[in-house]
């Protein structure tokens, strides 16, 4: 028969607290080490953000607005195109979005507003979080505050390059040759200025809230580009269109 004897238990209850107290430090350390790997990428936080967990649970419920019930429905309608019609069509887009490039050198020739206006209510017909389509489309052409603009956004890309994106960020950049020098946000002849609302506004004063705002934007911003890409093709024989996205 095995007996335990006092200095056995001893050594059996220190070994226990060791083993205790190694566990709780590794748990420490690999916490610590998560930390600093989101600190040394600070734009992982912020493009993950959504706001959409602002909700009422974390404030005064008579300050949100229910969801509307009575919305009016659109019907749905479709043409269905033969085999060979949509592989044509499908083709025929990819190559004219292919063409796509992001470039820093703009044309300062004006174009129509009626383009501009297409062109954004093309972006809005994007799917957006219970069909809230939090996104706000600005149009800028003044000189002066396309200036401003770009004073406001070249000090904050100063910063973002020297502090907040990281070493590994801007060493990727360099074959790019981009830094914060933003000159053609003067030269383009509308600047077209994208913002995200983390919430709405109903009729009578109570805030609504707007889901996947982040994701629902993003969405919109790629439709966007989209009709950017076929205006441009479309008008290739007239006045080269020009457009900044912020």
């Amino acid at each position: 028969m095995f007996f335990l004897t006092p200095v056995l238990v001893a050594v059996i209850c220190i070994l226990v607290v060791w083993i205790f107290k190694n566990a709780d430090g590794s748990i420490e350390r690999r916490k610590g080490e998560t930390r600093a790997r989101a600190e040394s990428r600070p734009w992982v936080d912020e493009d993950l953000k959504d706001n959409t967990d602002l909700h009422q649970g974390e404030e005064d419920a008579d300050d949100w607005q229910e969801s509307e019930e009575d919305v009016e429905h659109i019907p749905f309608s479709h043409t269905r195109y033969p085999e060979k019609e949509m592989v044509k069509r499908s083709q025929e887009f990819y190559e004219l979005l292919n063409k796509r490039r992001s470039v820093r050198f703009i044309s300062d020739e004006q174009v129509p507003m009626e383009v501009i206006d297409n062109v954004i209510k093309t972006a809005g017909t994007a799917p957006s979080g219970a069909h809230t389509e939090p996104w706000t489309f600005v149009v800028v052409k003044d000189l002066d505050v396309k200036h401003k603009i770009r004073e406001i956004i070249e000090e904050e890309e100063e910063i973002n390059y020297l502090k907040r994106m990281g070493r590994q960020w801007v060493t990727d950049l360099r074959k790019l040759r981009t830094n914060w020098i933003k000159e053609y946000l003067d030269t383009a002849p509308v600047l077209i200025l994208i913002f995200k609302q983390v919430h709405g506004l109903a009729a009578n004063g109570k805030r609504k809230v707007h889901y996947y705002n982040e994701i629902s934007v993003s969405i919109a911003c790629g439709i966007l580009l989209a009709a950017l890409q076929i205006t441009k093709v479309c008008l290739e024989e007239g006045p080269f269109i020009s457009f900044i996205i912020l």
